[in-house]
């Protein structure tokens, strides 16, 4: 089949790529002449494993191209995927839907034959009725076009193992064609043994938003529980060992540390309050705030630990940060946790060296106060306190005796909960860890405790605030 793809950023780039890859010939089509330069040249704009073979060899192929042009696109192809940014807006928790509308307008008056427009990117839900409407008003006499859903699940770090073997196809349709169509360009996962869900648009759009607001609510959950470990001496780690073995819990996104970050999850909780907001039924999804709020108390939480490990105070002292990503496996920097506690600590006048195995560029380019190298020794060189906040695999394969001549002060704090406690401890560093015991005996039931009620961070009601760095709003 022939394809296009609108929109080449992360999802768009793997998707035409991988679509492609399957068989399909395919254009991309971005604004971005310089982004589809690269991509035409077989270089993929941001760093995703396994990307760049499958550019490359599709680009050789020729079942590959990439242009600014939406006229070419229209006259390429009657299926258009669009998978363009939804970003949140400034002025609110909303999703900004400006790319998504832009994109069918743009296309709509271009077609000249009976199409079908698959959104691919975000929503909320009734998105799909709204675009109906507005591309059915700008369409030629005589063309009939149907827009569908059909919403992506990539993990960034696994996106293009995640589209060629999904998990699941959802897909979001008002006709028998629309379905037949999209059953056709998936044939090969369908014949794989893919679960193909075929629902209304509005159903499909939700799946998506739902997903995301399960998974954010468990990892601010287990974050939650790793409070509590720290004021009662339990062990969170041992706890989501002991949760994950019961199957009705299962043990994925039951790590406590950081918190989530990056493009979709935490833009994605708050479109879906405001959107449920506007249908009158806010009160349903509310818990969603208390999970927003979680999560970036654990990036206070952190710089808490942190402080509190240097003796209170951060003027003055050498901290080297492993991790400027929001996850690992990934060069993406947007709302991250790591950078966002090392936004904080250079706030209050510690010398902060900077660390990340791909994430460096982007990190420089967003945050001005650390200094960055792609040497961990270098990094570590000196410090008084090493961070550990981005899990990646180099730093869990880090020798803690090799480590320890480097630093000035062996002290570690692992706000991902990632590292062998034991063995860091046993080469001689004094070793932290949100939501694990420090060697004090717990407080018993009878016993004065004095207690503490954080301070709320973050987003709550209101849009995140710029230039707040544990907001994860815009610097």
């Amino acid at each position: 089949m022939r394809l296009t793809v609108i929109g080449t950023g992360y999802l768009g780039a793997v998707h035409a790529a991988c679509m492609a890859d399957i068989g399909h010939d395919v254009l991309g089509v971005d604004t971005d002449s310089g982004k589809i330069a690269a991509l035409a040249a077989g270089r993929a704009p941001f760093f995703e494993p396994g990307l760049p073979e499958i550019l490359v060899r599709n680009t050789r192929a020729g079942r590959l191209r990439f242009t600014t042009s939406l006229q070419e696109a229209a006259e390429f192809a009657d299926v258009h995927f669009v998978c363009v940014g939804t970003p949140q807006r400034t002025d609110s928790l909303a999703a900004d839907l400006r790319h998504v509308e832009a994109v069918v307008d743009g296309l709509a008056p271009l077609l000249t034959r009976d199409s079908l427009i698959v959104g691919k990117s975000t929503v909320p839900v009734g998105t799909t009725r709204t675009l109906t409407r507005r591309v059915t008003s700008q369409l030629r006499p005589g063309v009939d076009t149907e827009v569908a859903w059909n919403p992506e699940f990539l993990r960034e770090g696994f996106a293009v193992q995640d589209t060629l073997h999904p998990d699941r196809l959802v897909v979001g349709v008002t006709s028998p064609h629309a379905d037949r169509t999209l059953r056709e360009v998936y044939a090969p996962m369908l014949r794989a043994g893919v679960a193909y869900v075929s629902t209304d648009p509005a159903t499909a759009e939700l799946v998506k938003v739902a997903a995301n607001s399960f998974l954010a609510t468990k990892i601010s959950f287990i974050n939650a529980m790793a409070e509590v470990c720290d004021a009662s001496g339990a062990d969170v780690v041992t706890l989501a060992e002991a949760l994950g073995h019961d199957a009705r819990i299962g043990r994925a996104f039951l790590s406590a540390g950081l918190g989530f970050g990056g493009g979709c999850l935490p833009k994605d909780i708050r479109a879906f309050l405001a959107r449920a907001e506007e249908l009158q039924v806010g009160e349903a999804v509310s818990f969603l705030y208390q999970v927003d709020r979680i999560n970036h108390r654990q990036r206070r939480r952190t710089v808490d630990l942190a402080r509190q490990l240097l003796g209170g105070e951060f003027a003055g002292r050498r901290v080297a940060v492993l991790g400027a990503t929001f996850k690992p496996d990934s060069d993406d920097v947007r709302d991250s946790p790591a950078l966002a506690v090392a936004a904080e600590i250079v706030a209050q006048d510690a010398d902060v060296r900077v660390h990340d195995p791909e994430g460096i560029d982007n990190a420089r380019a967003a945050l001005s106060g650390p200094s960055y190298s792609t040497d961990v020794m270098e990094v570590c060189r000196d410090a008084d306190l090493v961070l550990h906040l981005t899990e990646w695999r180099q730093y869990r394969a880090l020798d803690p005796v090799k480590l320890l001549p480097v630093v000035r002060t062996p002290r570690i704090a692992d706000a991902r909960n990632a590292l062998d406690a034991t063995a860091w401890r046993e080469a001689g560093w004094h070793f932290r860890a949100l939501g694990r015991p420090a060697h004090v005996p717990p407080p018993g039931p009878g016993d004065t405790v004095r207690v503490t009620i954080p301070q709320a961070v973050g987003p709550v009601c209101t849009a995140p605030t710029p230039g707040d760095p544990l907001s994860g709003a815009p610097k």
